[in-house]
Formats: structure tokens, C-alpha cells, sequence
């Protein structure tokens, strides 16, 4: 009998997790500064949101930008890996690339054996650092061996939809991962991405959130960004139930 499609939404606050969770949300991915990609939340983020009932995947992600690690980042993020464990998380999303686009099995098997230390069950899913690989099919037949329950994948295209051959090849390379769709996901995309076999599909579900009024806008960093932008995300329950209906109807 084949498993159900599990639904992972992206969230930045115990709100979000709240709001995915009522609306038919299996687990959640956590991160802040979702506008850069994503970064290693704080641990008491990590407890607030794991309060909210749902199992965490927590992103831990040391930095905006490539992938390519130093050994000082990579052990900033070991370290990371097991403060956001001890914190509640249920799975860690981790990766590393080398300079030429190849998996960094090196520091990803150091991440991975930090998971591991927690002395319980923890899923490590390889994050879309995949996708900037030189190969993703054949990154991705690396991650059984080194201990990885999943992978986030758009199939190395800019949206999932549009890498569903690459996606199709991943899941048929790595018979003991968890290929999980995700980037650009919208509802309509559903039945075609289990089609392609993925386990799981990841959406952000986001939605800007609205600008108080009062008080004056001063643009703040480097960005240059107008008041409507400079704001932050939030879960919109309504794509995540959206989702969940997808997921059934196509399931």
C-alpha cells in the first residue's frame, strides 16, 4: 500500500505552524528571513513552534547565498544542527556544495553525524542546494549511504513544474530517500508532481503580511526597498488548506 503524500509548509513563526497545522499540514519546515532563502532560527523559536504540536524540519543554514561552505561555517552549522535538536526539532535540513557543483559529502556527513548524536530518531533532509548542484540525479543517489531521510527538489529548475523529468530520475536514483517537490509549487501543480512519484510536496504557502499603519517608514539595510515591500511573510491557511484538498483529490 503506498503512503500517503505528507504536505510540508514552510513557516517562520509558532503563527504559521498554528495555521498549517489547522489546515491539514503533516509537518512544517521552520527557518527565519524566509526572503533570503531561509537562515537557522533562533532555539526559541525552534521551542515555540515545536509547541504548536506539528513535527519541525528546522533549516540550518548559516548565511544568505552559495552554497560552498568554509570548515568554520560548516562547524557553525554542527553546532546549529544540535542546538535546534536539543530544542525540539524533529529533522534537521542541511547541505553543502563543493566549488565545482559537486555534493560536499564531507561536511553534509558532518551534519548528518551531529543529527545522529541526538540519541533519537531525527529525519536529515538534504535542502535545495540540490538544485544548484552540477548534477542532481546524481547527487541525490549519494544521500542513502550517507544517512538522509529526503530531499527538497524543483528538479533544478526554477519551479518544480518545470523540472519533472529531473524530479522523476531523482526518485528513481534514490529509492531509499524521501524526494520531496518543492520551489514555485502551486496548487494546479499537485497531481503532476505526484505523478513523478515525489513522497512529499513543500510549499511556503506565504503571503506578505500587511503594513501597520502609523508611525513614519524609513527605509532600513541596503536593499532600498518601498514600505509595501519591506514587510515580512506569513502563512496564508487558505493555500495550505488548498493544498491539502490537492493533495487528497490527486492522492
Amino acid at each position: 500500500m503506498t503512503a500517503r503524500p505528507a504536505l510540508e509548509i514552510a513557516v517562520t513563526s509558532p503563527a504559521g505552524a498554528r495555521a498549517a497545522r489547522e489546515n491539514g499540514a503533516d509537518r512544517v519546515e521552520l527557518c527565519s528571513a524566509l526572503e533570503l532563502g531561509g537562515l537557522t532560527p533562533s532555539a526559541a523559536l525552534v521551542e515555540a513552534v515545536a509547541a504548536q504540536g506539528l513535527p519541525v524540519q528546522v533549516l540550518v543554514r548559516c548565511r544568505p547565498g552559495d552554497f560552498v561552505h568554509d570548515a568554520q561555517e560548516i562547524a557553525l552549522m554542527a553546532a546549529e544542527v544540535r542546538s535546534v535538536i536539543a530544542s525540539g526539532a524533529a529533522g534537521v535540513v542541511i547541505g553543502a556544495l563543493t566549488a565545482d557543483g559537486a555534493l560536499d559529502t564531507v561536511a553534509v556527513a558532518r551534519l548528518a553525524e551531529a543529527a545522529r548524536g541526538a540519541g533519537r530518531p531525527v529525519d536529515v533532509t538534504l535542502h535545495r542546494a540540490v538544485d544548484q548542484s552540477a548534477d542532481p540525479v546524481a547527487t541525490a543517489a549519494l544521500l542513502a549511504p550517507l544517512g538522509l531521510t529526503r530531499v527538497l527538489t524543483s528538479g533544478g529548475a526554477p519551479a518544480a513544474a518545470d523540472g519533472l523529468e529531473t524530479i522523476a530520475a531523482m526518485v528513481a536514483a534514490a529509492p531509499g530517500v524521501q524526494v520531496m517537490a518543492g520551489g514555485g509549487v502551486r496548487l494546479a501543480d499537485i497531481p503532476a508532481l505526484l505523478s513523478a512519484g515525489v513522497a512529499s510536496v513543500h510549499l511556503s504557502a506565504k503571503t506578505r503580511a500587511p503594513r501597520r499603519p502609523g508611525g513614519t517608514w524609513v527605509p532600513l539595510g541596503a536593499g532600498g526597498a518601498s514600505a509595501e515591500q519591506d514587510t515580512h511573510f506569513v502563512t496564508d491557511p487558505e493555500v495550505v488548506a488548498g493544498a491539502r484538498r490537492a493533495l487528497e483529490s490527486a492522492g
